[in-house]
């Protein structure tokens, strides 16, 4: 079913594609390079990630441009649906009138809650049922690109997010 945050991550997955000229699963690449996101991911946080960029692209293509729809790729692509960016935002930046996002240096794991009774989750927390349904409202703003996310109700572990 499409909605607004499948379309934003597939936009994020088909501009690496381009980039890297790649497919998203390579079962055929090596360990570290078989999940395209992870690896551009893991090059973004050691400061490589033009390594990620296709050669047989044209050497035309300005650094910037490459490095700025690659790491536009990764926020479309975030594991958590409440930190991606909108369509307008990704544009806005890709088009230089907005600043790069500050991404984590290593890929985010998602954390999924089970809403019958206590479950554990990352850091030790726990959730109880009546939490799970609780309407919680939260702002997100990155360090640089100064965008505004709100919303009514979100998950408790995009809430733990923002607070941790």
């Amino acid at each position: 079913k499409s909605n607004m945050e499948s379309d934003v991550y597939s936009f994020g997955i088909v501009s690496l594609e381009l980039a890297c000229g790649r497919k998203p699963i390579d079962p055929n690449a090596t360990e570290g390079k078989r999940r395209m996101v992870e690896w551009v991911w893991n090059l973004y946080g050691t400061s490589k990630l033009l390594e990620a960029f296709d050669p047989k692209l044209s050497a035309e293509n300005n650094e910037q441009e490459i490095e700025q729809l690659m790491i536009v790729g990764l926020w479309c692509a975030h594991p958590d649906p409440n930190l991606r960016p909108s369509i307008r935002q990704a544009i806005h930046v890709l088009n230089f009138e907005a600043p790069l996002p500050v991404l984590p240096s290593k890929m985010p794991v998602p954390t999924y809650l089970s809403p019958s009774g206590s479950r554990p989750l990352s850091y030790g927390t726990t959730v109880s049922e009546r939490s799970w349904n609780q309407s919680l409202s939260y702002s997100y703003n990155t360090d640089s690109s100064k965008f505004t996310t709100s919303s009514t109700t979100c998950s408790s572990s995009a809430s733990l997010l923002h607070t941790q």
